[in-house]
């Protein structure tokens, strides 16, 4: 079945069963890599990505019920021009691995977009179902408050 989708700003046209995983479709279909299969049950975050402005595990959303536009880390920011937030990840050197990284940030981005000014606790709250097998939680934590200092200036 012939569908329209809106990823980052740009329409495309995917011939797929409705039932397809949207990472499947991202990564195989579209091209986007950068977000990553972790677990395929939404217990690890590393498939976020945006519908909508909502952060979603993309492993578990099917081709048929995506209900608006999609982001993913490619679409967050330009090359060159860093998201705020992707670029609070650099200065923090927050990424080990790397490897749940663009889950991680899509992830903070929505958390940022809903509390503009989050507490250690809310930080734990929204990025608990984010796992980093490395470790990075603190430097997470870091790049998050950093983030969110540097948009109140924005």
């Amino acid at each position: 079945m012939s569908t329209t989708l809106k990823i980052n700003e740009t329409s495309y046209d995917v011939d797929l069963p409705e039932n397809v995983p949207l990472l499947w479709v991202l990564r195989d279909e579209v091209g986007l890599t950068g977000t990553k299969f972790g677990c395929g049950v939404a217990a690890c975050g590393a498939c976020t990505v945006h519908i909508d402005g909502e952060a979603v595990r993309s492993c578990q959303i099917a081709l048929g019920d995506v209900w608006g536009d999609v982001t993913t880390i490619e679409g967050l920011g330009k090359p060159g021009d860093m998201a705020i937030i992707q670029q609070a990840w650099v200065d923090n050197q927050v990424a080990q691995c790397g490897y749940c990284q663009s889950g991680q940030i899509m992830q903070a981005a929505d958390l940022l977009s809903n509390n503009p000014a989050p507490t250690d606790q809310d930080i734990d709250d929204a990025m608990q179902g984010n796992l980093c097998r490395c470790g990075t939680y603190p430097r997470i934590r870091a790049a998050i408050h950093d983030a969110a200092d540097k948009m109140k200036k924005v």
